[in-house]
This record gives structure tokens, C-alpha cells and sequence, in this order.
């Protein structure tokens, strides 16, 4: 029977596994001097890289937050005065177009539509899942995880959220997850199905 391997996945994980293996080893390992002293080297250069990432990693949210807080004030304002301009007496599509205020027409012929889908892990298995709903009266979702050879019909949505709340295959193990959808018009699925999308759903 294979085995999985010793090394933990996890950064953080690692570190203690690196910090206990150095530890303990002692002559019987067959270690000399000079090559724990690289690990231990190893180890602490590693711990602070990991630590200048964490932090990266943690301002780059803050930057992020900062930025869409921005967008949502400057989309507020923007959209109180295009509702301005086009309420003018004057106002034409020909000058919306010009100032990029009038939206592409939508073509609602489910024949040929597909759905936008998209998702969010929740961890521990659950996956929060949203999808344009069109004209339709819902969806069909299917999965493929791993192990799986076809598509799985997860259910129908009727309304544009679904949460897909099985457990990992494997507890405290991630797993990648392959969904898509297809429109549901009169019980009959119609349409072409959605692109794919993978979720890694983090234990």
C-alpha cells in the first residue's frame, strides 16, 4: 500500500514538522554538524520568507479593500449623474454612446444562451454558488470532483444561488471541484451548458 507523503502541505504546517525533525535528530540519523547546521539555516530563512508573504499577502487585502471602497463611491457618483444626463430634454442615445453611458443590447433567446456561472469556497466542503438567471426558470448543476469520471447533477436552482454542502472526500484534505450549468425552460434543459469553473475547497 503507498503512502502519502510526510511532508505537511501548509507553510505554517511545515515549519513546526522542519522545527521538530531538527529537534530530534541526533547521531543515529547519521547527520554531521555541518549538515544540520544548513537545515536549521534553512528552516529560519524559510521562516522569515514565509513571514514576508504573510505580510504581503495581508496588505495586498488592505490595499484591495481600500481600492473597491473607492470604485463603489466613484460608480455611486457616476451613476447619480448619468441618471442627471439622461433625464436633459436634449439627451440623445447617439451622445450616450459617445460618452459610453449606453449598455450593448442583451439577446434573452435561451436557445443559444449559456449561464455565467461562479463560485466561492466556504472551506470544509461547502461551495457557494451563482449563476445569471436570464429568462429561464433556473438551472441544472452539475459537478465532477476527482474521483469522479461523469458529470454529477447536483440538483436544480431555482433562484440565482446554490449551495453545494457535501463533505470532503477526504477529511482535512482539499479537493478540486468542476461545476457547470445548463438553463432549465419547462422542465427540458435548454441552451448550451455554461464554461466550467474549479473551485479548490480548502478543509
Amino acid at each position: 500500500m503507498s503512502k502519502s507523503t510526510y511532508i505537511p502541505t501548509s507553510d505554517h504546517d511545515f515549519l513546526i514538522w522542519m522545527e521538530n525533525f531538527i529537534a530530534n535528530l541526533n547521531p543515529q540519523s547519521g547527520l554531521l554538524e555541518p549538515e544540520i547546521t544548513e537545515l536549521k539555516a534553512l528552516r529560519e530563512n524559510f521562516h522569515t520568507k514565509a513571514t514576508q508573504a504573510s505580510n504581503a499577502a495581508a496588505l495586498a487585502k488592505q490595499a484591495t479593500a481600500a481600492k473597491n471602497e473607492i470604485r463603489d463611491k466613484a460608480e455611486s457618483r457616476v451613476r447619480a449623474d448619468v441618471k442627471l444626463i439622461k433625464a436633459q430634454l436634449n439627451y440623445s442615445k447617439v451622445y450616450g454612446a459617445q460618452l459610453g453611458i449606453e449598455g450593448p443590447e442583451t439577446s434573452h433567446d435561451l436557445a443559444s444562451a449559456s449561464p455565467d456561472l461562479y463560485g466561492v469556497d466556504q472551506t470544509g466542503g461547502l461551495v457557494v454558488l451563482g449563476f445569471t438567471k436570464n429568462k429561464s426558470e433556473g438551472i441544472n448543476l452539475y459537478c465532477q470532483r476527482e474521483n469522479d469520471i461523469e458529470w454529477v447533477l447536483l440538483g436544480r436552482a431555482t433562484i440565482a444561488s446554490f449551495q453545494d454542502s457535501r463533505s470532503l472526500l477526504q477529511t482535512g484534505k482539499p479537493e478540486l471541484r468542476r461545476y457547470t450549468a445548463i438553463y432549465m425552460l419547462k422542465d427540458k434543459e435548454v441552451g448550451q451548458f455554461s464554461d466550467e469553473i474549479v473551485i479548490n475547497c480548502a478543509p
